[in-house]
């Protein structure tokens, strides 16, 4: 039985921030600290006071962590170093009890940051009560001082006797900054209660230190606000036989079909708007394991054809049926997107057009040298940017249309079952069109329109665009949007400023329901693949330039000194050659790999380097430094590194952040340089990306969460009514379904087993 936390964090905008450049604008951008270590950065927003991000990132972390806080700093173009613009707000979440899901979503004031009440970092304790003694709260010990170094190692210890008189109950562990000249630094603090340590007579492990509270905090209300949506979330997940009984169930309703969808139902009836889109990721992810990805979406399918009348509402609404397909295409579909929109993206970005077809937002444009100024007219600002738009609009569509054969073997299917469903529901000749915007309301309304207005959260394009580039991809996305509505006359009435690409949007229905035609034409030998589990696994999992740092030690990658070379990651080794297309040159098996992680920047004097510490062929621990050119990107190799190695044997407990340099580590200045670390290793600390391998326990105990939620709220089912749960709110909606109707005791069969399971694992582990 293992625990795992999950963070997401959602940092959507900010507003009313102080101006830090000469313009009176400021260039915005956000880092996230776990722990006080950097896990990730936003993009820049240029020259504004009102950015906003959207940007979504999940953290996998280990059940210890304490706090996330969030920075808003300004960019300087000018210098490398950490810019002087630094306001903060922090948002610290506790541990959670089990099965627990913590929430907050808001704006937050910006407060300027307090070194006194920032996170300082960890100590290493071990406390003990012996006998029935107290301690002598007023008496203070004092620990040696341990010069230039972040990761001190006292290995020290204190005895002394009790006094049972003493009117404070608390032992305190104060770390300091020791200086000769001036005044010393708090740095933080560990307080223990003694009469919980007499409870349990003694605590042992790694302690955050915490800020000091005594002085009041100033709130001057100047610095802007942030808005964030965070999630906190622990689960307890067993293994894989414990969830069999419940995944069996979802599996044969789902083989069954439209016969017996009794549960499917329970779940399409029961899901709230808010953890819809959270269920509809598990469900798929799930049914992709078993292979069954295509029934589930079928049955879904029927279900949701079954509700509508209206043609012109099909899978328009936020459905489970509408969710779980966009789940699926982002699930199985990223990498078939990123081929078909890249070069579109890329080229919208170097070129750097300016595009506006409304009117009413035409901006003056000058053209000409500095001593012949001519105004670009209205209307010549138009024609220009329907030529721009004309040109994108055409490639992406030819690029689009030719890609049948590109687009994944499952999704064909997928869309070929939704083209049949449709003509079956709406056979009339009025509605001929009906299946194929069904599909392109997936394809382009769904999945191709949001990743070419949003590339950056799409991973097509590392930075958020300007504004006249986010416009002129607002209005590709509009363009392709219509093809995808397959130009209704709607769409032409809303926005008749669209006229000038009309011509060509028409030319793209025409294009469109050919591929449409060509992409369900599956192929029988990609029948038969299709029957197989799919694997969201890629050959690659993570590739790109990185800087090689040489250590003293020999081994297969240290050979070079400060190179850059192209780095290979999959699920064998980890390679290196000088590019892309060369011969792999060394090698590190992911056998061999016992720790991944950050190295301190004064080491090298640079930033963003990580280091792998692996056994080289002749059985010793040898370590290779290598530098990435962001956090993000850092972050990035951490999390695929560590998912790659989390079964090898050996991993490592601890490890010196810094390098052993001379006769001593960096870091801790120890001399020993075979010895344990000192810092602790974060194997738990990873990042969801859309290629993560499958997880069917985990998928399994949140699907199996979220239907015990329902039977705990909703008090009816005891009496064999069900209805849609209302947490925290008395009474029942409307629309109810009988409890015999969703044959419930198969499942409540499958909930005592993996109840009894779960009882069996903990007193077994205890």
């Amino acid at each position: 039985m293992a625990k795992r936390s999950s963070l997401f964090i959602r940092i959507v905008e900010g507003k009313n921030l102080p101006a830090k450049d000469i313009t009176g604008s400021s260039d915005p951008y956000c880092i996230v600290k776990i722990d006080n270590e950097t896990i990730i950065r936003t993009a820049t927003v240029w020259k504004t006071l009102f950015p906003f991000w959207g940007e979504e990132y999940e953290v996998h972390l280990s059940p210890s962590f304490h706090c996330v806080s969030f920075y808003v700093m300004d960019e300087d173009a000018l210098r490398y170093t950490i810019p002087p613009f630094r306001t903060i707000c922090s948002l610290c979440l506790p541990v959670c009890s089990e099965n627990a899901s913590h929430r907050y979503s808001g704006w937050l004031n910006l407060t300027e940051i307090d070194p006194d009440e920032e996170v300082q970092g960890e100590i290493h304790l071990q406390i003990e009560i012996i006998g029935n003694s107290q301690f002598i709260i007023s008496q203070i010990l004092y620990f040696s001082v341990i010069k230039k170094s972040c990761y001190p190692r006292w290995n020290e210890t204190f005895e002394f006797d009790l006094n049972e008189s003493a009117t404070e109950k608390l032992c305190i562990v104060e770390v300091w900054d020791w200086d000769l000249v001036s005044r010393n630094d708090f740095l933080g603090k560990v307080v223990f209660d003694v009469q919980r340590l007499k409870a349990v007579q003694r605590e042992e492990g790694w302690f955050l230190l915490r800020p000091d509270k005594s002085k009041p905090r100033l709130d001057e209300g100047n610095l802007g606000s942030l808005q964030l949506q965070v999630q906190l979330r622990d689960e307890m997940v067993l293994p894989s036989i414990y969830y069999q009984p419940f995944v069996e169930l979802l599996c044969q309703e789902v083989k069954a079909g439209i016969k017996k969808p009794h549960l499917i139902t329970l779940i399409d009836e029961t899901t709230t708007a808010e953890c819809r889109q959270e269920l509809a990721v598990n469900l798929v992810k799930l049914f992709l394991g078993q292979g069954l990805i295509k029934e589930f979406l079928d049955l879904l399918f029927k279900l949701e054809l079954d509700k509508t009348s209206e043609p012109n509402t099909l899978f328009r609404s936020n459905s489970l049926a509408s969710k779980s397909m966009e789940s699926f295409l982002k699930v199985a579909g990223m990498q078939y997107l990123h081929r078909i929109l890249r070069p579109s993206i890329n080229r919208v970005f170097e070129e750097k057009r300016y595009i506006e077809l409304d009117p009413s937002k035409v901006e003056s444009k000058e053209i000409g040298c500095s001593s012949l100024h001519r105004i670009h007219s209205e209307s010549e600002v138009i024609q220009q940017s329907g030529q721009f738009l004309q040109s994108y609009l055409t490639d992406l569509l030819n690029t689009i249309t030719r890609s049948a054969k590109m687009c994944p073997p499952v999704i064909r299917a997928t869309f070929q079952l939704l083209f049949k469903r449709v003509a079956e529901r709406f056979p009339e000749e009025k509605n001929q069109n009906v299946k194929f915007i069904a599909i392109t309301s997936f394809l382009c309304l769904r999945f191709f329109s949001p990743a070419i207005m949003s590339p950056k959260l799409f991973h097509l394009w590392e930075k958020h665009a300007d504004a006249h580039i986010s416009r002129a991809l607002l209005l590709l996305a509009k363009a392709v949007q219509n093809v995808g509505n397959m130009d209704n006359s709607i769409s032409r009435t809303k926005e008749a400023w669209m006229a000038p690409l009309q011509a060509t949007i028409q030319r793209g229905v025409a294009q469109m329901k050919q591929f449409i035609l060509q992409l369900i034409d599956i192929e029988e030998k990609d029948e038969l693949d299709l029957q197989k589990p799919i694997s969201l696994q890629p050959q690659v999992v993570k590739e790109g330039y990185l800087f090689i740092h040489k250590a003293r030690s020999k081994g297969p990658l240290l050979s070079f000194s400060f190179k850059k070379l192209y780095f290979s990651l999959t699920h064998e080794a980890l390679t290196c050659a000088k590019t892309p297309n060369s011969k792999k040159s060394s090698f590190v098996p992911l056998s061999s790999i016992r720790a991944a992680e950050k190295v301190e920047e004064k080491s090298f004097g640079i930033s963003h380097v990580m280091q792998i510490i692996y056994t080289n062929d002749a059985g010793q621990e040898d370590t290779a430094y290598l530098q990435c050119k962001c956090v993000n990107e850092l972050s990035q190799w951490l999390s695929a590194l560590r998912k790659v190695c989390r079964n090898n044997v050996g991993m490592l407990c601890s490890y010196h952040p810094g390098v052993f340099r001379g006769d001593k580590w960096s870091c801790c200045h120890l001399k020993d340089k075979a010895g344990l670390g000192c810092d602790k290793t974060r194997h738990g600390v990873t990042l969801r990306e859309w290629n993560d391998p499958l997880d069917p326990d985990l998928e399994a105990q949140l699907i199996f969460q979220h239907l015990l939620l329902v039977f705990r709220n909703c008090g009816c089912f005891i009496t064999g009514i069900c209805s849609t749960p209302y947490l925290g709110r008395s009474g029942c909606p409307e629309r109810s379904v009988s409890l015999e109707k969703h044959n419930l005791p198969p499942l409540l069969g499958a909930a005592n087993k993996v109840r009894r399971a779960c009882a069996l694992e903990v007193n077994t582990s205890a």
